[in-house]
């Protein structure tokens, strides 16, 4: 007896038509990590892009078979499939990327330290003040960290790293910043890759101005060029070379063996009359001496207007 067809959830069609639609739509999308980002922080970007993106949020294993379905058509869409891995998202627009990401970007709210999650970045608590009660001593002795007692509060007496970035927050770290009301950490929208034009790459592209791309497009063919000639495999990037070397052999040969080929005409007529070839240029002394000569010239005359005194100078 066959099984029967698997009935798919209204709400997956739904998604699979929006997916659809915006790839449709848009002719760029950028992929997002949201990691420690709340639902407040995502409807304030929801709202401030309104009008000029659209967010598409989803679970990367129904993505990725939507993707799969669609690369039939449009197989650059594979791009997108080897990339979705972890906590991501889409959006999608047609406007300017790298204002588009600054934008995303630029938000950022403050964070308390939870205990196993990856530090962005170092924490320390500097020494000084901190508002608990003497009570609390045996907390910060079970920590190493040096205090003191003033005016009926602990006093932290030296700098202390607390976090470490790349590693995981400890539980007594976390309680200590808690304690302390810290909020060290400051997370955000990352873009992580860019989609456009059937090319998926990483978004730190973004950042490269057109003279950088074009040097290192140049840089690139230069070498490709190297690896063809040294290899002796036309492209087109070694081409130019090869049909350079060419002429410069058809011209040895023509004038080592005397047969008749019009791009050697001038080198051969330079070499049966050389003289012809030399432009007549004033000598370096020539000009010197007439230049030093209207000097000296000059200076005669100055003389002779002064009477040989200087008047410059003020009489004592």
């Amino acid at each position: 007896m066959a099984a029967p067809p698997r009935k798919i959830h209204p709400r997956k069609i739904k998604y699979e038509q929006t997916l659809t639609g915006c790839l449709n739509k848009y002719k760029a999308l950028l992929i997002i990590n949201v990691d420690n980002v709340g639902s407040k922080q995502m409807s304030d970007i929801r709202h401030q892009l309104r009008g000029e993106a659209q967010i598409l949020m989803g679970k990367n294993t129904v993505i990725r078979k939507i993707l799969r379905r669609e690369a039939k058509s449009d197989p650059a869409l594979l791009g997108i499939v080897d990339v979705m891995r972890g906590n991501l998202g889409f959006v999608f627009t047609n406007g300017n990327l790298k204002d588009l990401r600054e934008k995303i970007e630029e938000k950022k709210d403050p964070a308390p330290a939870k205990t196993g999650l990856i530090a962005p970045c170092d924490v320390f608590v500097e020494p000084g003040p901190t508002g608990l009660d003497p009570g609390q001593t045996a907390f910060f002795q079970a920590l190493n960290i040096a205090t003191k007692i003033n005016r009926g509060a602990i006093e932290i007496v030296a700098r202390v790293q607390m976090c470490f970035e790349g590693e995981k927050v400890t539980a007594s770290a976390a309680g200590l910043l808690s304690k302390l009301k810290m909020t060290p950490f400051a997370f955000g929208i990352t873009v992580k890759y860019v989609y456009e034009d059937g090319s998926c790459y990483d978004a730190k592209a973004l950042d490269l101005s057109m003279d950088e791309v074009e040097m290192k497009f140049m840089r690139s063919v230069s070498q490709a060029s190297c690896l063809s000639l040294g290899l002796g495999y036309p492209s087109m990037a070694s081409i130019p070379h090869l049909l350079s070397n060419a002429v410069r052999k058809l011209i040895a040969f023509s004038i080592e063996t005397d047969f008749d080929v019009e791009l050697a005409a001038p080198f051969k007529a330079f070499l049966a009359d050389p003289s012809a070839f030399i432009v007549a240029t004033a000598g370096p002394d020539g000009g010197g001496k007439e230049a030093a000569g209207k000097t000296d010239t000059k200076k005669e005359e100055e003389d002779e207007d002064d009477g040989g005194f200087d008047f410059d100078d003020d009489d004592d």
